[in-house]
């Protein structure tokens, strides 16, 4: 899991726990010092269109939480 360049928007999040389907990654988030990616961000279920600027519905997933990255997909346990 520590490829540079890796393009995580692409990739769909499945929770392990329960095989739920969580969306495709939004964002990451990096600690500036160290450069290390420190969690990924998948848009809510809500409406979408609705919540197109809110962010109040985001699933924030730490980097810890992630179990693995394939090509197309991103495995978590949350």
């Amino acid at each position: 899991m520590n490829d540079k360049g890796m393009d995580f928007r692409r990739k769909e999040v499945i929770n392990i726990t329960d095989a739920k389907r969580l969306g495709f990654v939004q964002d990451v988030c990096a600690d500036l010092e160290t450069g290390r990616i420190t969690s990924i961000i998948v848009p809510g279920t809500n409406n979408k269109i609705l919540n197109f600027f809110s962010s109040e519905n985001d699933i924030i997933i730490e980097w810890e939480k992630i179990r693995a990255i394939g090509e197309d997909l991103i495995l978590v346990e949350i």
